[in-house]
């Protein structure tokens, strides 16, 4: 039986939110995943215009996959951390009033964590940048423990680093709120095997994307193109997450393309194979 179900990525659709879900609903998934920007931002939305949104995705019978949290730097950079920090927090507040529980952010690539200090520390050198695996480790921990608080997931959007490198640093974690938005296109264009990289991210699974990529080739480098006319196995993939009993969205995605619409509706037709849906 097919835990998991099948979400559209707002954004793919290059419409505001309103039509973005009517898209959603047309295409016949379950979900829908938008960012949190522009007058979708937390703070953009009062109580009351929060409330609106949660009848309009019940209008729309629509349940909210996901939430995402672009950032301007990433989680290792130290200028402004305690307000890049705030900000994400906000916006997971802001996914749990709208009844989601799960929130993107992406992920850097794992930097190298510092030798021991072996120098006296000194007054001097208060305000200094520490070393950025020091701070995306403070970054992580923080978020994380507010999701422990209030509920919600921090999904961390990765693909940069190989898929064990990522799975053992993020045990290294005490929290229960730390999962991985999988997107097999991210892991393609940086090298690694989307398949094996979902296996080992198995238990860490929290979310995915359903985003397909070509390999390098004679003349061109890695990119993104319709989902089924690139090198990721579909059929194998969707039965992997059977597998496993993944029983999160996987939210159809299209970020280049002349005709996204249609490219989104191709992708979800071909997940349809995999995918049932409700009833069916």
């Amino acid at each position: 039986m097919t835990r998991y179900r099948l979400g559209l990525v707002a954004e793919s659709t290059g419409l505001p939110v309103r039509p973005a879900m009517a898209e959603a609903a047309k295409l016949g998934v379950q979900g829908i995943q938008f960012d949190t920007t522009g007058p979708l931002a937390p703070d953009a939305l009062g109580d009351t215009a929060r409330r609106e949104l949660r009848t309009l995705l019940k209008s729309f019978s629509l349940d909210l996959a996901a939430v995402n949290c672009p950032l301007r730097s990433s989680l290792d950079t130290f200028d402004r951390q305690h307000q890049r920090i705030d900000a994400v927090r906000r916006a997971m507040s802001f996914a749990s009033d709208l009844g989601c529980r799960k929130l993107i952010v992406p992920m850097p690539a794992i930097p190298p964590e510092p030798p021991p200090s072996t120098e006296p520390k000194s007054a001097f050198t208060f305000g200094t940048a520490p070393p950025p695996a020091v701070t995306l480790r403070e970054t992580i921990t923080a978020i994380a423990a507010h999701g422990d608080r209030i509920g919600v997931t921090v999904c961390l959007d990765v693909g940069l680093d190989p898929a064990e490198k990522t799975r053992d640093y993020l045990a290294t974690f005490d929290t229960g709120s730390l999962a991985v938005c999988f997107d097999p296109a991210n892991f393609l264009v940086n090298g690694h095997d989307p398949l094996k990289s979902l296996t080992a991210l198995a238990k860490q699974l929290g979310h995915v994307h359903a985003r397909d990529a070509r390999r390098v080739s004679a003349g061109s480098g890695p990119q993104e193109v319709p989902l089924g006319t690139g090198d990721v196995d579909w059929m194998t993939f969707c039965v992997s997450l059977e597998v496993q009993e993944f029983g999160g969205f996987v939210c159809v995605e299209r970020t280049t393309g002349d005709n996204r619409l249609a490219d989104l509706a191709t992708a979800v037709r071909l997940l349809r194979r995999f995918v049932p849906a409700p009833g069916g």
